[in-house]
């Protein structure tokens, strides 16, 4: 087997990589070492993070490319170089215009979902992040049976985007909430009516750029682990599989392109190289994701960069699987709490800075305290209002409740007297409107997922009304972010800086752009697809 371009995994990264190589006259193949091809791009809300793209400017956002710099440059600080940083929002722009030429991917801007520092310099409150609009699954044929299933299935009978979950956690509170739930059904619906089987959010991303490889007669092996690369005078050319039982050589002339995921269900890796308590029982990636593409790369020679980190956020342990925690925290009514029986951070903040913040004050596990009016109000998880929380829960202690402030205490081992007195000055800064402690609510970001019913703050309300509720807060992922060093051109770098002829990364086997940073939602696959795109498009002698 012999092709110009061998991409490994079968994500945003490595099937955009491999979209762009076809398109640029090179013989492509895709192999991905899962029996179901998406990755975590598949589970994910599809969010995408590239500034300045022609889907924001058709919508009349007023970006540029010195506002998205000087924002980038503020977030990621002085460790990302900045002709990393240029290329990704160079390429970015450039990525989106391609695949909305060469696939049926189209997008929508996710109006109102702010960047995650909208107040620096840059930064926009209304956001600029897209997500794919519905794709109809017919496109893709039999394909459709071997896409990786979602993280949360959308119910059936339902087109459910990314901009929607924040009016339906508020459909007890705010007549959008109501209208966002007929628009789901409305939606379905109609397509339905055309003879479509719309699918959306990470279906819709990784079946839109399958649909966009079988166009351009690319394959995607299935059930084809890479077992090492293939070395020639010192250039990549080609990697070494596990192909129907047997080990199979598949040559590249031009490239080797790894976008294969991180590492986060190596427990080895895992240990070696992030902070105790870590494991793989937190994350929400996909499962195939083991480090392979990393190793392997590593092996060939490569420097690897921001192995400590990972896309964080805060999970609860859920007997089902790890839930991310993400509207449930920022609705007003919660606090988090530590051991110690006090707040230690901002817990409507960007959901990695609260992970950061857990770790490097060693406040793990820490416990969300909620009451019953909380659980009157919102949905949580896909319960809603009203409904008691499962039994399961309980059980597996994930969550406890008592009906008074000192009983919960007790039950989840902090000092009664310190949670009553971080309740009670909890409750007078919510009425005040005002965290002056930790200032959630100050900024837009905080308030996206919050009760704009909620008064004088839609981000902060008293807990007061029995019975009480204490949820296990663990240091959840949605992938690492540490990998192969790239360069601007996403060739894999050795220690001194020079490039490994032949080899190019992109996506989670890659050092993230963003830093120890996140600049909003799509930090993820922004830059996986860029610079996927990037290193398909590179067409340098090999």
């Amino acid at each position: 087997m012999e092709y110009d371009a061998v991409v490994i995994g079968a994500g945003a990264a490595g099937m955009t990589a491999a979209l762009a190589t076809a398109h640029s006259g090179l013989s492509t193949v895709v192999v991905e070492k899962a029996p179901v091809y998406g990755g975590s791009t598949a589970r994910s809300g599809a969010g995408i993070w590239v500034p300045n793209n022609e889907v924001l400017l058709a919508a009349g956002v007023p970006d540029t490319f010195s506002k998205a710099d000087a924002y980038l440059a503020a977030v990621v600080g002085p460790e990302v170089p900045v002709a990393r940083r240029h290329a990704f929002l160079t390429g970015g722009p450039r990525a989106i215009s391609f695949l909305l030429r060469c696939s049926p991917l189209r997008f929508s801007w996710m109006q109102g979902y702010p960047d995650y520092y909208p107040e620096l310099p840059g930064g926009m409150p209304d956001g600029r992040s897209i997500e794919p609009q519905a794709l109809d699954a017919n496109i893709l044929g039999a394909e459709y049976a071997n896409l990786n299933p979602s993280y949360v299935p959308t119910p059936p009978g339902t087109v459910v985007y990314d901009v929607d979950y924040k009016w339906l956690s508020l459909i007890a509170r705010h007549p959008r909430g109501v209208a966002t739930a007929t628009e789901i059904v409305w939606r379905y619906l109609q397509l339905s009516a055309q003879g479509q089987k719309p699918i959306s959010m990470g279906q819709a991303l990784a079946g839109g750029l399958r649909a966009g490889l079988l166009a351009a007669d690319v394959p995607v092996l299935l059930n084809t682990p890479l077992l090492d690369l293939h070395v020639e005078n010192g250039r990549v050319a080609g990697v070494v599989v596990r192909r129907d039982g047997q080990e199979t050589l598949i040559r590249a002339r031009r490239k080797v392109i790894i976008g294969s995921g991180g590492f986060e269900h190596n427990e080895r890796m895992r240990k070696q190289f992030q902070e105790a308590p870590i494991g793989t029982a937190w994350t929400v990636g996909a499962a195939s994701n083991t480090g392979d593409g990393i190793e392997a790369g590593e092996r060939a020679g490569a420097a690897l960069g921001l192995m400590d980190d990972a896309w964080w956020g805060p999970m609860i342990p859920l007997p089902e699987g790890p839930w991310f925690c993400l509207s449930e925290r920022t609705l007003p009514g919660t606090i988090f709490v530590n051991q110690a029986g006090k707040r230690f951070v901002n817990e409507a903040a960007p959901y990695s800075d609260v992970v950061h913040v857990m770790y490097q004050k060693d406040h793990i596990p820490c416990w969300m305290i909620t009451d019953q009016d909380y659980r009157n109000r919102y949905l949580f998880k896909d319960l809603a209002p009203l409904l008691p929380y499962p039994d399961a829960w309980y059980a597996s202690g994930a969550l406890v409740k008592d009906w008074t402030i000192g009983g919960l205490a007790a039950k989840i081992g902090v000092p009664a007297a310190a949670l009553r007195a971080t309740i009670e000055r909890s409750n007078a800064q919510a009425r005040a409107g005002r965290d002056a402690d930790f200032h959630r609510g100050d900024s837009s970001y905080d308030e996206y997922f919050a009760d704009p019913t909620n008064q004088p703050s839609p981000c902060l309300a008293p807990i007061w009304l029995p019975p009480f509720y204490a949820f296990k807060i663990v240091p959840g992922d949605l992938g690492t972010k540490g990998g192969l060093v790239t360069d601007a051109r996403a060739r894999v770098l050795r220690p001194d800086g020079s490039a490994i002829p032949g080899l190019y990364a992109a996506g989670n086997a890659s050092a993230a752009v963003m830093g120890h940073s996140y600049a909003g939602a799509g930090s993820t696959l922004g830059p996986a697809m860029t610079f996927g795109y990037v290193a398909g498009m590179d067409l340098a002698s090999p």
